[in-house]
């Protein structure tokens, strides 16, 4: 793969050449130049085809989202992304809970995500494991969310993000 300046020759210049070049024309006004690949007789293993199967999942997801959120789009500017990139993206990365922690009737979350945290959901349970109260946590600074409650148990804290992954943590 080589990096081409472009010139007068090269300009606006994408797709193969022949039956051996590729030429490419990145985001950034930059082409690149390959040789064409050969998959004629590759065979691919269980796990590849499992793969192969999410990343369509992901790319319809991306497709779709790149349009309707506009947070992609945010995040793509000045960047050499595309909004259907950081999608993508989104939909391969869960959202992480880095901390539950319970003071004073109030339950704290500090979770991220590669894009955004989209909801953090608290469920409160008794010893037999039966619903004490359940209930949205509110954002209250970039990563932090907080849960006001009355009861005290078992806490399940769930976090969404915007491409639906989810995330489970226990105290």
């Amino acid at each position: 793969m080589a990096k081409v300046d472009l010139n007068t020759l090269l300009q606006n210049m994408s797709g193969t050449l022949g039956k051996t070049l590729v030429f490419r024309q990145m985001r950034d006004g930059s082409i690149i130049v390959s040789g064409k690949p050969d998959f004629s007789h590759r065979k691919f293993s269980k796990g590849q085809l499992t793969h192969q199967s999410r990343f369509q999942e992901a790319v319809r997801y991306a497709h779709g989202a790149a349009k309707t959120n506009p947070i992609y789009a945010e995040l793509a500017q000045s960047t050499t992304k595309t909004a259907y990139n950081i999608a993508l993206s989104d939909w391969f990365n869960p959202p992480v809970i880095h901390n539950v922690h319970q003071q004073n009737g109030i339950i704290g979350v500090e979770a991220t995500d590669n894009v955004m945290v989209a909801r953090v959901h608290v469920t409160i349970l008794d010893e037999a494991g039966k619903v004490l109260e359940q209930g949205e946590a509110v954002l209250v600074k970039s990563e932090l969310w907080e849960y006001l409650t009355v009861t005290t148990g078992k806490v399940i804290v769930e976090a969404w993000d915007l491409a639906g992954n989810t995330a489970r943590k226990e105290i």
